[in-house]
């Protein structure tokens, strides 16, 4: 029997999930989730293994679930908004604020935010407290201020999610270094990020199921602090994109983040973690060109590393 609210589609060949992805313009993992719910039929016959091979040509009769109900409200919040138009936005995002709602907080966040001017595509997310992420492809931790680009269709969400998954996407931080930053050039970090065994709300080299991670740090400027120490401005560029990983990487090398509370100490200077998502090139969805997006630096970083006696490099307005 069809269950209603469905769709019947001719099935070309290849992989259950792959195919009804394609058809419903859908994201895979999305179409996933349905196939392991018996919401896919192929033949009349519910097929719950995403791997099921067609041969092409099969009845294929997809029943996607009911939207979930929404319970974060959209907010009227003020967005610096960097780029717009019909397939993405990218925001400034000032520090302080959370990328997207979670258990106990449905409120002030950028997804509430950027629901108060648009609506946004629904992405199932088992961690927020509608079950969904709507639009989010990437995200920024609460204290790190810049640049964030969010889906405005089902469409762009797959294509831009895609882009990062395979790194397609160049990400350049700006950092304050505050510890002995012994690099007299560019220095390069490749080490593995996982749980903190411990410390479950903290990453660290290795831990729990580690994942490969790289980060390139290039030192724009540097400054004794007076106690043996050299602070430096730093340009970080992630190759992966692990929680935490800058922050992570620069503890590692014994000079963790200014004002970073987790992996370093308090900072009278910086009352956050001094880390500013500064550029981001990315695949536009729809034509593929590279889009380049720029949010200036902040200006609480800039002069938290004048405050430590630091100068201001060009290279800082070399792109404004």
């Amino acid at each position: 029997m069809t269950p209603p609210d469905s769709t019947t589609y001719e099935a070309p060949p290849g992989r259950l999930d792959a195919a009804a992805a394609e058809l419903t313009g859908q994201s895979r993992s999305q179409v996933a989730g349905w196939i392991a719910a018996g919401l896919v039929q192929v033949e009349g016959r519910a097929v719950t293994k995403a791997s099921h091979r067609l041969r092409g040509g099969e009845t294929l009769t997809v029943s996607p679930p009911p939207p979930a109900e929404l319970t974060v409200a959209p907010e009227n919040l003020p967005l610096d908004i960097l780029f717009e138009d019909d397939h993405l936005i990218a925001v400034n995002k000032p520090p302080g604020m959370v990328t997207h709602p979670a258990p106990g907080l449905v409120s002030g966040t950028l997804v509430n935010a950027l629901l108060g001017r648009m609506t946004l595509p629904q992405q199932e997310d088992h961690d927020s407290p509608a079950g969904y992420r709507p639009g989010i492809v990437h995200r920024l931790d609460k204290d790190t201020s810049g640049v964030i680009v969010v889906a405005k269709t089902v469409q762009a969400h797959a294509a831009l999610s895609g882009s990062f998954k395979a790194r397609e996407t160049q990400k350049v931080y700006l950092a304050i270094a505050a510890g002995e930053w012994k690099a007299a050039g560019p220095a390069s970090v490749d080490a593995p990020v996982g749980r903190h065994p411990v410390q479950r709300q903290k990453m660290t080299v290795g831990g729990a199921h580690p994942r490969e991670a790289q980060t390139r740090f290039i030192p724009l400027a540097a400054h004794p602090d007076g106690h043996g120490r050299t602070l430096a401005l730093v340009r970080c560029e992630p190759r992966t994109g692990r929680t935490h990983q800058i922050r992570v990487h620069l503890a590692h090398l014994g000079s963790p983040i200014l004002g970073d509370t987790v992996y370093g100490r308090p900072s009278e200077t910086m009352p956050r973690q001094a880390l500013h998502a500064w550029q981001l090139t990315v695949p536009h969805p729809l034509t593929q060109q590279p889009l380049h997006l720029l949010a200036p630096p902040p200006d609480d970083l800039l002069e938290a590393w004048v405050a430590v006696g630091g100068t201001l490099p060009a290279e800082l307005h070399e792109l404004e």
